[in-house]
């Protein structure tokens, strides 16, 4: 079957596709480009030209440390164009993990400053002190879910976990907006859910939280999004969406594991703390000499996106649309449950969660079987939870036997409708293989 959608002129995708050579064994379709995307070719050449010729310190004046000033303004350019974003608003973290951190130290600190309570927020409070209150959702990434945790553990947060929507998947905004309290100095909430694929309602919560801050005091609620996920896959405008910070993830869009956050005006329009002290760079926000190389990658990377985004979607789209065709083909619509499909949720165009039903056909079990297909059952960071069913999946409202039999297939760029129906029969194999043995 060939690939529907055609070739970008100069296509920057991997030129291996969606396969794999490992030694010694047959080749692997890779589907868990929503834990990591392998570097995209232009990306390699502009680390390495980065690493042969503009290996001096960005802060000195000669040539290879003014080559390397200028990748990493050029970078910044780039991905501020691709968030929607001026350059000044783009700040270079060590990835994804660092910048949601961050965000939240901010805040605190941010309702400690505002209340003029400067340096209240550096431990355990006591009394009837009101404590800073950060909203998150229930199926947020760890580095958001355990940071609030261990703020509210340390007593130095209070904390309010929006259940999704077992209807759409979704937060509610209302919901939100009940779990708002004078106190609240923060909303996070996460653009795309990285197991479901369902598009959280940002912007809209954007919206009824800026005509809050117009009628209560100080401190204001400040907004954020963990857009790991859906930067590459969909159009991201910050302006858009109306966020005070954005977290973007290298890994996820075919750049090194590097981050950046976007921050509406640092230090002006919205409040910045660092959590570093160092010798003055990125504007004091995050100092420590800039990784010229990575940060290199990260901006070609942008620049991709920004050239090929709509080329990206489509592809990514319609070869999702055709690997569920062809579960429900080989499979029978009685035997799938697409975990990712809620009524009225746009999701990502490359994301499928599905289960295959069946006793004893649990989602390790049956990746374990296949030989040549490369996924997971969920989110990479809770790989060392063993059968126990996704929580991401069972707050969505999935039965137990079925979250528990989820698999989580994810496209990218170059996977091929050959790719595709080489999975499937993996699966097919596999799950054949399972059910002889019962």
């Amino acid at each position: 079957m060939e690939d529907r959608v055609d070739r970008v002129p100069n296509d920057p995708s991997p030129s291996d596709g969606g396969t794999l050579q490992c030694e010694g064994q047959e080749e692997r379709i890779f589907m868990d480009y929503n834990a990591t995307s392998p570097l995209d070719p232009a990306v390699i050449e502009a680390i390495t030209e980065a690493l042969r010729e503009a290996w001096g310190n960005p802060s000195s004046n000669y040539l290879p440390g003014k080559k390397a000033k200028d990748i990493i303004n050029q970078a910044r350019e780039n991905i501020a164009r691709m968030v929607g974003g001026q350059a000044d608003d783009i700040i270079f973290m060590s990835g994804g993990t660092e910048a949601n951190n961050f965000v939240f130290h901010t805040a605190i600190k941010y309702f400690w400053d505002t209340l003029g309570q400067n340096g209240r927020e550096d431990g355990p409070l006591t009394g009837d002190v009101a404590l800073p209150h950060i909203i998150s959702s229930s199926v947020e990434h760890d580095s958001i879910k355990l940071t609030a945790e261990h703020l509210l553990k340390m007593g130095r947060a209070d904390l309010t976990f929006v259940p999704v929507s077992k209807v759409t998947g979704q937060v509610d905004i209302d919901d939100v907006m009940r779990a708002i309290k004078p106190t609240t100095c923060l909303i996070s909430i996460m653009l795309a859910n990285n197991e479901t694929g369902v598009l959280m309602p940002v912007k809209e919560i954007c919206s009824r939280v800026r005509e809050l801050n117009q009628q209560r005091p100080a401190p204001r609620i400040l907004m954020h999004s963990d857009a790991a996920q859906a930067i590459g896959k969909l159009r991201v405008d910050c302006q858009e969406l109306g966020v005070d910070y954005l977290t973007i993830v290298g890994h996820k869009f075919y750049a090194p594991r590097i981050g950046a956050l976007y921050v509406r005006g640092p230090g002006t329009t919205s409040p910045i703390f660092p959590m570093f002290f160092g010798g003055g760079q990125e504007r004091n926000f995050r100092p420590g000499t800039e990784n010229t190389p990575m940060i290199a990658g990260l901006g070609k990377a942008a620049e991709l996106v920004n050239r090929n985004l709509s080329h990206y979607e489509a592809h990514l789209r319609q070869t999702r649309d055709y690997l569920e065709e062809r579960l429900e083909a080989i499979f029978g619509k009685e035997k799938i449950h697409f975990n990712s499909h809620f009524e009225g949720s746009e999701i990502l165009p490359n994301t499928c969660n599905v289960s295959i039903l069946g006793t004893k056909l649990q989602g390790r079990q049956v990746l374990s079987h296949c030989r040549r297909l490369l996924a997971s059952v969920g989110a990479a960071c809770h790989s060392d939870r063993g059968d126990r069913p996704s929580h991401i999946l069972l707050s969505c409202g999935i039965p137990p036997a079925v979250a528990a039999s989820a698999l989580r297939l994810s496209v990218g760029r170059g996977t091929t409708f050959q790719d595709v129906d080489l999975a499937v029969q993996d699966l097919r194999e596999a799950v054949l293989q399972l059910e002889e043995h019962n």
